[in-house]
């Protein structure tokens, strides 16, 4: 596992982004038309992102911010359309590229800032040739990775033995949703406001009820977004696992049990929520979250937990324990 001792102390923001400017371009087959600056605000195509292309693209800025924001560390993975998933055979380089430079911005940030790398999900020998490179990099903790693969998540396939590699290798996994299109979410910005919560919540079932921490009970994975809707839902799977053996066929522990043992941030936007999820989840298993630096972002990410009763010492407790420090 890479060194990442030397962070500063203080709460550790385990969900933030950060892309160098000449991968905006996004990888090969990426469906967006890349990510570009115009006047200094960034844009996904002709969409705009309403945030300064600095914070996403600049070192200085993001830890300025993070400084700002009264935090110890923030841990920066590439923004979810920079999963290498859509033509991932063509995207080493890209890959590459990204964690090459990841590794370079953090030994740069005095300890501000850990990286989370990108890594192929398709194929498991590249995967484990990146995760291998990756934990022997200092700085750089783990992975972000999408919750669905090509129509599939974490339950068995390359995914799952990516899972598996990590946890080998003693890397955080750290699962992002991308905002998958469909027709009945074109409007309102429903592709994010139901899109990423439903994205989420599949991964989190695909993992529970795969019996994936099972099979492998080292594995540190966090969910983001407060685990999407699976708090409100853990009840009605263990229903479905206790009165059907097809929902519990891949796993022997009831899904409530389970889910204590899975990593989830804070980004709720609800302290009703927040509170639903801490009732479910361990509580050495709660992660300070922003999503810095998206719109969609909890803009007071400690001074929020705090009202709401968290510890600080905690949450830097378990942000250390997520990246295996």
């Amino acid at each position: 596992m890479s060194d990442c001792s030397d962070i500063r102390t203080g709460v550790v923001d385990v969900h933030a982004h950060w892309l160098p400017r000449d991968l905006l371009g996004l990888p090969p087959g990426n469906p967006y038309g890349g990510m570009n600056d115009r006047d200094g605000e960034l844009f996904l195509g002709d969409i705009p992102l309403s945030f300064a292309t600095a914070a996403m693209t600049d070192i200085g800025a993001v830890v300025a911010d993070t400084d700002k924001a009264g935090l110890g560390a923030r841990v920066v993975s590439a923004p979810p359309f920079a999963f290498p998933v859509h033509a991932p055979e063509q995207a080493d380089d890209y890959v590459t590229a990204f964690n090459e430079q990841l590794a370079d911005a953090v030994s740069r940030a005095d300890g501000t800032l850990v990286g989370l790398g990108l890594v192929r999900l398709d194929d498991t020998a590249p995967a484990r040739r990146e995760l291998t490179r990756l934990a022997g990099t200092e700085g750089v903790a783990g992975v972000a990775v999408p919750p669905l693969v090509q129509g599939s998540s974490y339950a068995d396939g390359v995914p799952r033995e990516v899972l598996a590699i990590a946890a080998e290798l003693g890397l955080a996994v750290l699962v992002h949703p991308m905002q998958l299109p469909r027709p009945e979410w074109d409007r309102h910005y429903l592709v994010n406001l139901i899109g990423n919560p439903v994205e989420t919540t599949t991964a989190v079932a695909s993992v529970l009820l795969g019996g994936v921490l099972e099979q492998l009970p080292d594995l540190r994975i966090c969910f983001v977004h407060g685990g999407g809707c699976a708090p409100g839902l853990v009840g009605r799977w263990d229903h479905g696992w206790r009165s059907r053996a097809d929902v519990r066929a891949s796993s022997r522990c009831l899904p409530s049990d389970t889910f204590t043992r899975l990593y989830f941030d804070t980004v709720t936007h609800d302290p009703d929520v927040l509170r639903l999820l801490r009732s479910h989840s361990s509580p050495e298993r709660i992660l300070c979250g922003s999503d810095y630096p998206f719109d969609m972002a909890q803009p007071d990410p400690v001074g929020y937990l705090l009202s709401q009763g968290l510890d600080a010492s905690v949450l830097e407790a378990n942000g250390r324990a997520f990246l295996g420090l």
